[in-house]
């Protein structure tokens, strides 16, 4: 017998999915059918669409960071761990159902920094940007707070330009961030 998840997660997933597929402009009823859930139920569970936004992001966000970086217990030096991210996106870009980062499609669509889903998103970003910025301080940069920002402008632009160009990054954004790497800590 097969159980079939609650109306809540069933929402949150169906939002999830076609907010990333095809924006937040996806209608609350084509949500709810993709859901299977009423209308009435929906709103009974939420105040709004917008608080599906930000609250679907705050559960499948987690997974989606962590898909980028290694496990915690890998074996791998920190430059190595900086790479597989840069890795991971490259592998993301060539499949059909990639486009590019939810957390800046989010934030870009709402053009409202103070939406709950944007700042939700923005708690991701610098999520990878800590990451970033804890390895780069391993590693002995002069200026890591500054490789980490670059590091995260690089893998933004490199999303954005797999999702414009619709084609794999083919090599570029590992590439760039191993030159980004070699600047500032050359000898790591």
């Amino acid at each position: 017998m097969t159980s079939i998840a609650p109306p809540r997660e069933r929402l949150l997933r169906a939002a999830a999915e076609l907010f990333y597929a095809e924006g937040s402009a996806v209608g609350v009823e084509r949500l709810c059918k993709a859901a299977g859930v009423s209308k009435r139920s929906m709103y009974q569970l939420f105040d709004s669409k917008d608080k599906v936004i930000a609250e679907s992001l705050r559960v499948h966000g987690p997974a989606t960071v962590a898909g980028y970086f290694p496990p915690p217990d890998a074996a791998m030096l920190p430059r190595d761990r900086i790479l597989h991210v840069f890795a991971r996106l490259e592998e993301q870009s060539g499949r059909p159902s990639f486009h590019g980062c939810p957390f800046v499609n989010t934030a870009v669509e709402l053009h409202d920094a103070s939406h709950e889903a944007s700042r939700v998103a923005l708690r991701f970003k610098e999520q990878l940007e800590s990451y970033f910025l804890r390895h780069a301080e391993i590693l002995g940069a002069p200026d890591p707070a500054f490789l980490a920002a670059q590091l995260t402008m690089l893998f933004d632009g490199a999303a954005v330009r797999a999702v414009m160009r619709a084609e794999s990054l083919g090599g570029t954004a590992f590439r760039a961030a191993t030159h980004l790497l070699d600047s500032f800590a050359p000898d790591r």
